[in-house]
């Protein structure tokens, strides 16, 4: 077994370093590829520079994040967005703005319609969604992306009003994950040619409940 990473809630303090390991995880994503246009010029830019704007905004919006660090470097990272929120950050004119002129309007418009998609699939109720969330490519397959999930779960939990955390992924590897994570795949949406699924898991109360 793997070191054990120390699970640390996530300041601007973090924000380069998450910054890196997002980009780096989310470059080789087959959703990105076709929101940003992998075939084009240019294309590790505009990931770079959304996951940027991304995780700026969600911090400047004092939203919550979870790290995992090991011997004092940041190996996994997620962005939380708490039931009443997750709209925010896409809403942001100023966001908009950064993402227009970095991304440009052909990407943005797309990751604009990705998200509204994603959230549209969601059924009535509240619950916690991670716009992202990743381990670094170098500490994949080593456990730690369970210790996260087993992170988020125990932070979400604390909300009395939470019913759940909700993530989606294009990505066929990351499915089976999930599956085996507890996570049930309550919807399937077109992302050009990629088919993005998003999957659900219960808070761990209402697990608990429901087999007492």
């Amino acid at each position: 077994m793997p070191k054990p990473a120390e699970v640390r809630m996530l300041d601007s303090g973090y924000a380069r370093e998450a910054r890196s390991l997002l980009y780096n995880a989310y470059r080789h994503e087959p959703t990105f590829a076709y929101l940003f246009e992998s075939d084009r010029p240019g294309y590790d830019q505009r990931v770079r520079a959304t996951v940027r704007e991304l995780v700026n905004q969600h911090l400047l919006q004092d939203q919550p994040a979870l790290g995992l660090v090991l011997d004092d470097r940041l190996i996994g990272a997620a962005l939380i967005a708490p039931p009443q929120r997750r709209l925010d950050i896409t809403e942001s004119w100023a966001w908009r703005m950064r993402m227009l002129l970095t991304a440009g309007f052909r990407c943005t418009r797309r990751y604009l319609d990705y998200h509204a998609t994603v959230l549209g699939c969601l059924p009535p109720g509240t619950f916690h969604v991670l716009p992202l969330m990743a381990i670094h490519p170098q500490f994949q397959g080593q456990h730690y992306g369970e210790q996260l999930l087993e992170a988020l779960h125990n932070w979400c939990a604390a909300d009395s009003s939470s019913e759940g955390l909700v993530i989606d992924t294009g990505n066929p590897r990351y499915r089976n994950f999930y599956e085996r994570q507890g996570y049930q795949d309550i919807g399937q949406i077109a992302i050009g040619p990629v088919v993005e699924h998003v999957f659900f898991h219960p808070a761990p109360r209402a697990v608990e409940a429901n087999s007492g």
